[in-house]
């Protein structure tokens, strides 16, 4: 705690002993602990999230449901890190300190950070833009750690890796968590390298949990990241089950498998298999290697809208699917608006499918990458739309991503390949037309 400010760790001692009597009657505790909170969100910081867990404690509802299989499906000792952390660090401490630095330097803070440690993947998937890399990019142990330092003094306690494949550095990843054991971590995975020893190690730090990369099922998964990778990553997360261990999915949606992502089928599989969550991201023709006809169609996007929210009605399953949500975060995330990214390169990009740079960790920080040109374009066009169901700036808004990179004088952080924005906007403008007129009836109704 010793760089916590005095007025934190106040905070953290009054909290922390109500998470613990939580912990030990969420029935009767959930209710009064959530009025205590409130009273402590003075400026209504997480007036929202305390409303939303007020809503769900309806003994019949999917929410209970969900709340309760945490005591129930996950290692005691992980649940109650991982409340603290996110509770308290991750959102009453979080946004004390992100207020402060935005007031400051008027400038984005981000809730959370993606990075990736490596560019490395032990699988070749169709349509995926690391596929060029191989091994050639990484960030080192000391590079991460540092970046974990800056964020956190800047009230950012959630990190997030993708890659390449990150538990290609699982012994670094563990190492973090060890290191900084009050945030949250998470990955985007293929699953195929959760082994029991890495689950033993999962277990031990407690505040790190994976998200699955699934395509669908065996034979929507194979198509696109190759034979014998769905039995592969299914084991993995029988493992994570076995272990009692919190871990989600993650599910791109293209033109070949939204049918079957979409299907009620697909989330009682993945409620079956012990996932809590499920993040949805429709496929981004990003790079060299992108294949535009697996873009969705509107109709296939509108699907996916209707679905989701159906199944938040009835399903034990935390859902966010980050193009049609953009309704309950007031559109784009990016930009450091709600996290950025930081690619294996070391170059700081307002988010994972937009490969553009002004800043690059190696020398410049991350408070000075958020007062940029570039992270200073996305903060004044934010949002992009007045529809929040066309959130994007480069899947939903033709041509305003282009207009932010050639203000901004960013550049391609394609070190192989460099995109032109005007040709990746390009690519992107039939799906954007086109779903305008469908997304603009929806957001009428």
């Amino acid at each position: 705690m010793s760089d916590y400010t005095f007025s934190e760790r106040v905070k953290t001692s009054v909290i922390k002993p109500l998470i613990t009597m939580l912990d030990s009657d969420p029935d009767r505790n959930i209710p009064r602990i959530v009025e205590l909170l409130q009273k402590f969100d003075r400026k209504g910081s997480i007036k929202n999230q305390l409303n939303q867990v007020k809503t769900a404690m309806d003994e019949k509802s999917n929410w209970y449901q969900l709340a309760k299989s945490a005591w129930t499906d996950i290692d005691d000792d992980q649940r109650k890190k991982l409340m603290v952390n996110f509770v308290i660090n991750a959102n009453v401490l979080a946004n004390d300190r992100s207020e402060v630095v935005r007031e400051q330097y008027g400038c984005n803070v981000p809730w959370a950070i993606l990075m990736d440690p490596t560019s490395a993947c032990n699988l070749s998937c169709i349509g995926c833009w690391a596929a060029d890399y191989g091994n050639k990019m990484n960030m080192s142990l000391e590079t991460l750690d540092d970046i974990i330092r800056q964020g956190k003094k800047l009230g950012v306690f959630f990190y997030l890796y993708s890659g390449g494949e990150p538990t290609v550095r699982k012994d670094d990843i563990i190492t973090l968590c060890e290191r900084h054991q009050d945030c949250v971590f998470t990955a985007f995975t293929n699953g195929t390298l959760i082994d029991d020893a890495f689950c033993k190690e999962m277990l031990r730090v407690g505040n790190f949990v994976p998200a699955v990369s699934v395509e669908g099922f065996e034979k929507e998964t194979d198509e696109r990241r190759g034979e014998g990778t769905f039995r592969k990553l299914s084991e993995g997360m029988d493992r994570m089950r076995e272990h009692k261990l919190a871990f989600g999915v993650s599910c791109c949606y293209t033109r070949d498998n939204t049918e079957v992502v979409g299907s009620e089928e697909y989330f009682d599989w993945i409620i079956d298999k012990g996932a809590k969550f499920a993040w949805f991201f429709t496929y981004i023709p990003v790079g060299v290697n992108a294949s535009p006809e697996l873009m969705v169609t509107p109709e296939q996007r509108e699907f996916m809208y209707h679905q989701i929210r159906e199944f938040r009605k009835t399903k034990p399953l935390f859902t966010m699917d980050f193009w049609n949500d953009g309704e309950f975060v007031n559109g784009c995330i990016a930009g450091g608006r709600k996290y950025l990214h930081i690619n294996a390169n070391g170059d700081i990009e307002p988010c994972a499918f937009i490969h553009y740079s002004d800043s690059n960790i190696r020398d410049t920080t991350l408070l000075e990458a958020l007062q940029r040109p570039l992270f200073k374009e996305y903060q004044k066009g934010q949002p992009f739309n007045d529809n929040m169901l066309r959130p994007c700036p480069l899947l939903d808004n033709y041509g305003a991503l282009a207009r932010m990179v050639d203000a901004s004088g960013a550049k391609s952080t394609d070190l192989k390949h460099p995109e032109d924005v005007h040709e990746l906007c390009g690519k992107c403008k039939k799906a954007s037309v086109n779903w305008a007129p469908v997304a603009d009836e929806l957001w009428e109704e």
